[in-house]
């Protein structure tokens, strides 16, 4: 069953045993999970936020990476052994916590852009792919799904569409790799959001809900509508998460380019968001929009 709920980055530059009140909080607002932006999993107690998390009745979180500077799979050698460490404890920390899913870009440094012949590229791509393998295998054995999350093209020369990451999962030949989609950069670089979603399909394992501008979401461009049918329409069941962020949030503000304030606070682009989520979900439904039903 699809749950809809929130990511930290909301109001946590990075996700720590201090901040597991927003566990109670994000309850509070409406959240069915919450998604666990972690920076730093030496920074957490799993064994306290597994209780938070069984206290709150939000068991089975999602587990969402940071790439910033040092990490990077089409790096150099320190960046690569540095990210395959990173994401060998975030898989360590979602089996100890009962999550299924840990997804982010984890394929480069965020902000990294730059040209590069198809040669470049086509080792860039083999480098990545030959660092996934083994994190795949180790994913697979625990029974989690490696998300990988296209970025638009100001964040990331690399994987920008839905189309490049099923080319990456070609390449890995991993089951446990699938594909996080992000209505945010899929806004910028799809050409249609339900024709992406339709084509990539069961490769899917995760959704963020993010507005065009970051945000309330439905007062934006997005075509909510075109997506939540392509996603009933392949039948994808796994979680729908809001991801946006504060321009408070100095340590995140220039990362995703928020200079102005895009809402009123936090609380209301979670509530008034996760109720706009739950609308359109339960709307386009193919049960509640045939004609038997009508």
């Amino acid at each position: 069953m699809t749950r809809i709920g929130l990511n930290t980055f909301l109001v946590s530059s990075g996700f720590s045993h201090r901040e597991l009140s927003l566990i109670q909080e994000f309850k509070s607002y409406g959240a069915e999970v919450i998604e666990l932006a972690n920076v730093d999993p030496s920074a957490i107690s799993a064994q306290e936020l597994k209780a938070a998390l069984t206290e709150s009745g939000l068991e089975q979180p999602v587990i969402c990476g940071a790439f910033g500077a040092g990490r990077d799979l089409r790096g150099n050698e320190e960046e690569r052994t540095n990210t395959v460490e990173y994401l060998g404890q975030l898989l360590d920390l979602a089996e100890l916590l009962g999550a299924k899913v840990v997804c982010g870009p984890f394929y480069s440094s965020v902000g990294r852009t730059g040209a590069h012949t198809e040669e470049e590229r086509r080792q860039q791509w083999e480098t990545i792919a030959g660092a996934l393998k083994p994190l795949c295998d180790k994913a697979e054995a625990k029974g989690i799904c490696l998300a990988v999350e296209p970025l638009n093209r100001f964040e990331t020369d690399c994987i920008n569409t839905l189309k490049q990451a099923y080319q990456l999962i070609d390449l890995v030949g991993s089951p446990a790799l699938k594909i996080h989609i992000d209505t945010f950069h899929m806004n910028i670089e799809e050409d249609s959001c339900f024709d992406a979603i339709i084509e990539a399909g069961d490769r899917i394992g995760h959704v963020h809900a993010s507005a065009s501008h970051r945000g309330l979401l439905g007062k934006d461009q997005v075509d909510w509508d075109g997506v939540f049918k392509a996603l009933h329409t392949i039948g994808y069941e796994g979680d729908i998460v809001i991801e946006s962020f504060s321009a408070n949030n100095t340590a995140l503000v220039k990362a995703s380019s928020i200079w102005r304030p895009l809402y009123d606070s936090p609380e209301q682009l979670a509530v008034e968001g996760l109720k706009f989520l739950r609308k359109k979900w339960r709307h386009s439904a193919p049960s509640l929009s045939s004609p038997m039903n009508s």
